[in-house]
């Protein structure tokens, strides 16, 4: 209630500043008219940014050498790989310790010690760490590997080989043993930069002692591309202690940025530096069957048979060659299902291992919105009925990585498979993208992407003989995080006939501004009619939009406050199409709350304008649809609580009530999470949105129901059931999946699929298939 009335408050006295907003974007409409110009004032905000703010003259960050280095000595004795420091070689090196609370405040250190030890021989890097605790009641939320750091007891390590502040490995434990690796790229400015589908070989343990836990980690060096003859790397650690409800970093890193950032790290010294590891080739073969009925069609069940792998190849300690023949992807989970009332494609994130491994400098051109380059479209097509379909790929490469301290070059190729059946050509995918560093930790970025068919088969529909993106981006990240944008241009190359005429590029510029009590942004994004990437993700065309906002946040200062900082943000986006005028706008005031108790408040006031080039049915029912060269202004608010995570019951709940086009929506969501702690546990989501648009327009009530069940009867068996009823398209989904780790890195998946129409509930479709890789180092 208390935040209500501040929202309340902050709304009747802000109507000026709002107004002053709006007429400030306004203003900005009218000088971007001449759109030709936007592309200049982008490249000028960040040219007087890069120059105002001394990139070049700050090498290396004063906050670097406010904490002492950790050491890394080399080994003198063998480890046992107990999770117990017991060994004598662990404590003759200087510790990462004395670390910084992050969380519930940023100004002093935290209560609960950490010390981190570091060793090293030939062929491995070797971390301990000793983590004090008020007592023995850990979060352990499941045995799975890769867990999520939220609401969990746990330790992370980022490692920055190439001292670039910009990419690095993760490794994390948690008290009960349980491993995690991730990828981290763009210098962690988002929880978008986290690569947590990265997957390699090490070891690791955790010992639960009287008040502490303590864990022991052996990373082979062939795991981690770094720069021959380097003594020096960056390092940073943050902690999650659920007793005394903090966080804490080595580096002391602002509260309002995200603690995963590279910006501010610390370093490793090694004795001397690792030596360059010999040619690495590990085989990842595979094996799998499958099972499968269309009942819809009433065609006989069909199996089969298949076989493939891949292969991972160390071209030098900082460049890798990854090739797949024949990939299967049968076992990576399914998407999430949302209902969507909106008019635009919904992006949903790669899960393929194959394409994870450096996504960033493939994937992280452009920005979410507008990207040429977009893995998920490979192996990913339409049949004759217009329905998505897997297309099966014959080979793959992918060599990536660092050709030096600057220069990071990624070439893909991918070939798929003619289907005549679905009237689909053979096609390839050729990506090559090329990254330069400069200044200290921005860079400008090159990609060429090509899509092109080489089939003969003329009973095969072609819908152009290629499609290719060139495109540029430069990418802006201060010394100290708090300077951050992007300029970028993609020019778009294709036959196809329905775009011939159109100017075919894109184009955006992003800046944004952040200190501990305020921060700005503005962004503005250019896409004109012929852009159409087909191998990207482009949310919509034909339109310019411009979007400035403003946050303001507050710390409370009482002891007793139950909430760490407040969130006040004033947001607006204006877009038009040139040859038309004004098309959309969204004006929002947004409130978020932290608590002490890692729960969190937020509400969102917002007042949208949309005008319809084409009929749109806001339900995607298939009833009336609003009119084409119609427009709507409508308003609505948007409420949302979670509570804390660390108990055995947790939930989230949230609403949205207002008006809706020429009508209201109504909708109530959240979830209800039971943990059964160490063995997993059970998630319920939950989402209702009742649509009422006057006659003869669709009224309806969407459901969206989704249980989870995650089971982990140890460190190597997992069961996860995943149940989906989405009353909009009409479907039950049912996805079970068994994994077996029985091998380091090597795993047998059972899967198991079933799909019903809500309407009767008679079965869709049904499928069942089992496959086991291993991981072979020659």
């Amino acid at each position: 209630m208390f935040a209500i009335q501040i929202l309340y408050r902050v709304i009747k006295t802000t109507d000026k500043a709002v107004g002053l907003l709006a007429q400030t974007s306004s203003i900005l409409a009218i000088i971007f008219a001449h759109m030709r110009y936007s592309l200049l004032v982008g490249i000028l905000l960040m040219t007087i940014t890069t120059l105002s703010f001394g990139q070049a003259g700050d090498p290396e960050p004063a906050f670097l050498n406010e904490q002492s280095a950790v050491s890394v000595r080399k080994l003198q004795e063998k480890i046992t790989l107990d999770g117990n420091l017991t060994e004598a070689s662990w404590f003759n090196s200087a510790p990462a310790k004395d670390f910084w609370s992050y969380f519930p405040d940023d100004s002093t250190r935290s209560p609960v010690k950490t010390e981190i030890y570091m060793l090293f021989d030939d062929k491995n890097l070797y971390i301990g760490a000793i983590c004090h605790s008020t007592g023995n009641d850990y979060v352990i939320q499941s045995l799975r590997r890769d867990f999520r750091a939220g609401g969990n007891d746990n330790l992370t390590f980022l490692i920055d080989p190439f001292q670039d502040r910009t990419n690095a490995f993760v490794f994390g434990m948690n008290p009960a043993g349980v491993r995690r690796e991730a990828l981290i790229a763009n210098g962690g400015r988002g929880r978008g930069d986290w690569n947590g589908g990265w997957d390699n070989k090490w070891r690791g343990e955790s010992y639960i002692g009287d008040g502490y836990w303590s864990c022991e980690m052996i990373i082979p060096l062939s795991t981690i591309r770094y720069k021959e003859g380097s003594r020096t790397w960056y390092f940073n650690s943050y902690r999650f202690d659920t007793q005394s409800s903090t966080r804490s970093t080595w580096t002391r890193i602002p509260q309002n940025q995200i603690i995963m950032s590279l910006a501010y790290m610390g370093k490793m010294e090694w004795e001397e530096a690792p030596k360059k590891q010999g040619p690495s080739i590990s085989l990842i073969p595979y094996v799998s069957g499958n099972f499968s009925k269309d009942y819809e069609e009433g065609t006989p069940s069909t199996g089969g048979f298949n076989a493939g792998g891949d292969a991972k190849i160390t071209v030098s300690p900082s460049m890798n060659l990854d090739l797949t023949f024949n990939p299967d992807f049968s076992q990576v989970e399914v998407d999430r299902q949302v209902i969507n009332t909106d008019r635009f494609e919904i992006f949903f994130p790669e899960r393929r291992q194959f394409f994870l491994e450096n996504a960033d400098l493939f994937g992280s051109f452009g920005n979410p919105v507008i990207n040429p380059f977009f893995s998920r479209r490979i192996g990913i097509g339409r049949d004759t009925a217009d329905n998505t379909i897997q297309v099966p790929i014959a080979y793959g490469a992918r060599l990536s990585g660092k050709l030096d301290k600057n220069w990071r070059l990624g070439l893909l190729n991918m070939q798929t498979l003619e289907d005549e059946i679905n009237n689909m050509p053979n096609v390839n995918y050729t990506v090559a993208a090329l990254q330069r560093k400069v200044f200290s930790r921005s860079n400008v970025g090159f990609i060429f992407v090509n899509k092109e068919s080489f089939t003969n088969n003329e009973e095969v529909d072609l819908e152009s003989a290629y499609n290719r993106v060139l495109g540029i981006d430069y990418n802006l990240a201060s010394s100290d995080n708090k300077w951050n944008g992007k300029v970028f241009y993609h020019q778009a190359i294709t036959t196809d006939e329905e775009f011939a005429g159109y100017e075919k590029f894109a184009h955006g510029a992003n800046l944004q501004y952040v200190t501990r009590n305020i921060g700005f942004s503005y962004d503005h994004q250019w896409v004109r009619g012929g852009f159409a990437p087909e191998v990207g993700f482009v949310r919509r065309s034909d339109y310019f939009q411009v979007n400035p906002a403003m946050q303001f946040f507050f710390y409370p200062k009482k002891t007793n406050s139950k909430a760490t900082r407040h969130d006040l943000e004033f947001d607006f986006t204006y877009l038009w199409k040139p040859e038309y005028g004004k098309t959309d706008h969204q004006l929002q005031l947004n409130w978020m709350s932290s608590f002490k108790n890692t729960g969190s408040f937020s509400a969102s006031l917002s007042n949208n304008y949309t005008f319809l080039f084409d009929g749109f049915d806001p339900t995607r029912t298939d009833a009336e649809e609003l009119p084409a060269e119609s427009d709507y202004n409508y308003s609505d608010l948007d409420i949302n609580y979670r509570s804390d995570r660390r108990e055995v019951f947790s939930y989230r709940v949230g609403t949205r009530v207002g008006e809706f086009f020429n009508g209201y929506r109504y909708g109530v969501g959240g979830g209800l999470t039971y943990r059964y702690q160490p063995y997993g546990g059970i998630e319920m989501n939950v989402q209702y949105t009742y649509i009422d648009l006057p006659d003869p327009y669709a009224s309806a009530g969407l459901f969206l129901i989704g249980p989870r069940i995650d089971l982990t009867f140890s460190k190597s068996l997992f069961l996860t059931t995943f149940i989906q009823y989405n009353s909009q398209v009409e479907n039950l989904n049912i996805n079970a999946r068994l994994q077996w780790r029985f091998a380091p890195v090597s795993d047998f998946f059972l899967v198991y699929t079933d799909n019903y129409d809500t309407m009767n509930f008679g079965v869709k479709n049904r499928a069942l298939v089992a496959k086991a890789t291993y991981w072979l180092n020659l």
